[in-house]
């Protein structure tokens, strides 16, 4: 059992971890979480569709929470141990009270299965759907369904680290590890003010991405490009979150519009920290000193140009068409942002091998991308080489650096357990689905079923096959689909964060 601060009364312990100290935490934060229904209200109100569905989820939400908090105690208490718990508990819950509003109003999400795994896929910033007719959304419908992604990139935890800020400092230290994308964000500065930085910079992108999709819209240069569809995609894109308010996601607005979110998307698949840095404090050497910055250009350079060569060479495509929905998609994929400009369902299978091995390399760390990010592979690369070096040297002692920062051994061997914990879950999530579909009588091949759980385990959405990215989930059996709403689930947290609660030790005390 842990001590306890003399002077104080013990705290609830429960198997070594304060569990009533984490659900009070978690009701407070589902306070919070209520209030977002607001703006899906809002435009239900303004455009003089049902209300209802969002009040009712609001309510629904606030007073569960208000519940908890108000039959448990000891939020203050939380700290590093129980941190792993808030996280892993708040995002299920957002996922299932964020599918209230589909339940209630939407036939086409009516199963519970299906709503819930639209709230995961918008919530986990995965964007991969199992709607058939996606403009039969209502309007209000639909902008909650992007604004779900919005929230979902900002960082459930970091938001409420910027307005709650009672919790002790381990605890709040657990929590922003455990919930801030990549291996590390990077800025050096308080948590309340990273937290700060990292939401000011995020709605700073998003109205800026509003705005220039909104003047394409406004001189006539895309005559589809409403201010609604602005919003709507500028709420995805920035969240590298591929929603969209149209059934052919991308393909229906113009070339300028494309080319914009290819921007957009480049920008949201980089470090955000990096970007703080380059842009806010006007330290643009900071981009060339930056190594995982260098390389993710060289990547996504190198990717665009075998898929716009394979499209020329194959005749899918040809002149500049080719080159952006090459670059589109290739760029889409690697941030695994899920946009797409055109069907690469259709394209050739080395389109496909780049496009889904680019959501495997995925953008930056400190980005709102998913999978395994480019740092990572950046520092097993490295490790490789040294360990080439030290066979025909043994004697040599090198330091592996990354941006001349020097990575600890602790850190490289978390690396190497995260790579293989990720491909061990992907192949694992691609297994099930195969074995599932195949007694459900469900068509899928081998490598559709891989090329699916790569895609919802790194967050980027379209497979291939029937789910591609003009398609739908919807034809696989609720098994499946649960099982993907789990790697959804597990991508978001990177895996371990969520592992750790099986492990025995975590409850011992």
């Amino acid at each position: 059992m842990r001590a306890t601060a003399p002077g104080r009364p013990a705290p609830p312990w429960i198997l070594g971890v304060d569990i009533f100290g984490a659900l009070n935490l978690i009701g407070s934060l589902l306070k919070w979480l209520g209030l977002v229904f607001v703006f899906p209200t809002a435009l239900a109100l303004g455009y003089g569709e049902p209300v209802w569905p969002f009040v009712a989820s609001g309510v629904i939400t606030w007073a569960f929470g208000a519940g908890l908090e108000a039959v448990t105690t000891g939020k203050e208490r939380v700290g590093a141990r129980e941190g792993y718990l808030v996280v892993a508990l708040i995002w299920l819950l957002v996922a299932v009270f964020g599918a209230l509003p589909y339940l209630f109003a939407e036939s086409q999400l009516s199963n519970p299965v299906d709503a819930f795994f639209e709230s995961m896929s918008g919530f986990s910033t995965t964007a991969a759907t199992v709607l058939t007719d996606v403009e039969a959304l209502s309007r209000s419908m639909a902008m909650w369904r992007q604004f779900t992604a919005w929230i979902g990139g900002l960082g459930i935890i970091v938001l409420f680290l910027a307005v709650l800020p009672r919790l002790n400092v381990a605890g709040r230290q657990a929590l922003f590890r455990t919930e801030a994308p990549g291996p590390e964000l990077g800025l050096e500065a308080t948590i309340r003010e990273t937290a700060r930085r990292f939401v000011t910079l995020y709605l700073g992108i998003t109205a800026l991405e509003i705005a220039v999709l909104s003047v394409l819209g406004w001189t006539g240069l895309d005559d589809r490009m409403t201010f609604y569809n602005a919003v709507g995609h500028s709420f995805a894109t920035v969240a590298t979150a591929g929603f969209s308010t149209e059934a052919r996601s991308i393909e229906p607005f113009a070339a300028p519009t494309q080319w914009a979110i290819v921007f957009f998307m480049i920008l949201a698949g980089t470090n955000f920290a990096l970007l703080f840095t380059g842009i806010v404090r006007r330290r643009l050497g900071a981009f060339r000193r930056d190594e995982e910055f260098r390389v993710y250009l060289v990547v996504l350079a190198v990717a665009c140009v075998i898929v716009v060569v394979e499209l020329w060479n194959a005749d899918v495509l040809s002149g500049g068409a080719a080159v952006r929905h090459g670059v589109f998609n290739t760029v889409s994929m690697l941030t695994t942002t899920g946009f797409a400009s055109s069907d690469f369902n259709e394209w050739t299978s080395l389109t496909a091998l780049v496009l889904f091995g680019a959501v495997m390399v995925s953008a930056s760390a400190g980005s709102t991308s998913g999978s395994i990010k480019l740092v990572r592979h950046v520092a097993i690369f490295k490790m490789l080489r040294r360990e080439v070096r030290q066979t025909v040297h043994p004697e040599l002692v090198a330091p592996l650096r990354v941006s001349g920062a020097v990575l600890d051994e602790d850190t490289l061997r978390a690396i190497i357990v995260f790579l293989f914990l990720y491909v061990g879950v992907c192949v694992a999530g691609a297994v099930a689905i195969l074995l599932d579909s195949s007694l459900q009588g469900v068509h899928l091949t081998a490598f559709q079923s891989l090329a699916d759980s790569v895609s919802l385990l790194g967050g980027a959405g379209p497979g291939l096959g029937f789910a591609g990215p003009m398609g739908s989930f919807e034809p696989f059996s609720d098994l499946s689909k649960l099982v993907l709403a789990a790697e959804m689930y597990l991508g978001r947290l990177e895996i371990v964060p969520v592992l750790v609660l099986f492990a025995a030790s975590y409850w011992r005390a």
